[in-house]
């Protein structure tokens, strides 16, 4: 590009991230982010797909093998910013979304080598089932290779730097009740203290132990029982759980640990204990493939001083259904550094801009060199027949 052509990408791209960042929708709720996309990417030789039952939106350049996803994810928070509820981009998503789409204007203007690339504007991360009703669509079943971009805090990723790899951990909630009678403080005799039932499950949860080398965590966060009566002993209470842990196979573990509290629960106290599982994150499974393409793409585009170390987070992003789901995708996550702070799911939370011109130029040369790669193994195999 030329010097005036330059500026006038870069002048897209930024007005991109203002509609964005202006524009935010909870998750499920991206419609005018869907037609938005839709509406931008009609003024390109790009193919665009749709759903008729959810937000969210595909779009594809190229023909033929490999087939390499890029995914943004579109929905953003639902958060107190100063004193009033409101939807919020308080974790980069405004960025993923204008980071992807300055991808496919640049691949636009490049003479590629065979292959589709398919640009996945998912929506509903932060719900965690996002990527679940785009796997259920079939977005990801002829997939080779899957790329994911995310904002890291400075706490994590120096500015200027980035990584080829996240680890997210797993992570889940649980959403119980305890069900029985309310009883005079006069008569404790007569039923069940659903606060003694809370407070001993604070206990058994403290209690479990798994392997120390894996992180993880389980921990009560909110209890309710009782109403204003100071002389009733509530008889029913609705708790939540945050539990984490770093690898699958730990949180199946730590998921039938809990099982067992709440089985000792019920035995010990003979109430009637409901739980349910609304939402849960798997840990990431990344290709050591897709890790070394992106790590070459940093090296070429920052520098071999830029290239980070794999970044490992008990923070969970439902981007790795995408790999659980479908194993034989190689797949990994861009991590950038960004002077992102005060940090993630902040409602205050801001970062360099500069990191998104960052992430365009290290996933463009990433779709190169795996494009590139692919073309030589077919040569290759050519020879070799």
């Amino acid at each position: 590009m030329t010097t005036l052509e330059e500026q006038s990408f870069q002048k897209e791209i930024l007005s991109l991230f203002n509609y964005f960042h202006n524009h935010p929708e909870v998750s499920w709720k991206e419609y005018e982010t869907t037609q938005y996309i839709r509406t931008f990417l009609q003024q390109f030789p790009c193919r665009v797909t749709t759903f008729p039952d959810h937000t969210g939106l595909i779009a594809e350049i190229g023909s033929g093998s490999p087939v390499i996803g890029i995914r943004a994810d579109i929905d953003a928070l639902w958060q107190e910013v100063d004193g009033v509820y409101q939807p919020v981009h308080s974790c980069g998503h405004d960025a993923h979304m204008t980071i992807v789409l300055g991808t496919l204007l640049r691949l636009l203007n490049k003479t590629v080598h065979q292959g589709t690339i398919r640009f996945i504007f998912q929506p509903a991360e932060e719900k965690g089932n996002g990527a679940l009703k785009l796997i259920e669509k079939k977005v990801a079943d002829d997939l080779d290779y899957l790329f994911g971009v995310h904002l890291r805090p400075y706490q994590e990723l120096e500015n200027g730097k980035a990584s080829p790899a996240i680890y997210h951990g797993a992570s889940g909630c649980i959403t119980g009740s305890i069900h029985g009678d309310d009883m005079h403080g006069a008569r404790p005799h007569l039923g069940v203290n659903a606060i003694e039932v809370g407070a001993s499950l604070v206990q058994m949860l403290k209690q479990i132990v798994l392997n120390p080398m894996t992180p993880y965590s389980v921990k009560l966060t909110s209890f309710h029982a009782g109403g204003e009566s100071f002389n009733v002993i509530p008889g029913s209470a609705t708790f939540s759980i945050d539990l984490r842990a770093q690898t699958n196979e730990a949180m199946e573990e730590l998921q039938l640990r809990i099982d067992q509290v709440f089985r000792t629960l019920r035995t010990l106290y003979n109430v009637e204990i409901k739980t349910e599982m609304p939402a849960n994150l798997v840990a990431a499974e990344v290709n050591d493939e897709a890790q070394a393409l992106l790590s070459k793409a940093i090296e070429e585009v920052l520098g071999y001083d830029r290239l980070a170390e794999p970044i490992v987070t008990t923070g969970g992003d439902d981007f790795h259904y995408y790999t659980v789901k479908n194993p034989s995708i190689k797949a990994t996550m861009l991590g950038l550094g960004c002077d992102l702070a005060p940090g993630l799911h902040h409602p205050q939370m801001s970062f360099n801009k500069d990191a998104i011109f960052t992430g365009i130029d290290v996933l463009v040369k990433a779709v190169d060199i795996t494009l590139s790669r692919s073309v030589g193994k077919e040569r290759e195999l050519s020879i070799a027949k």
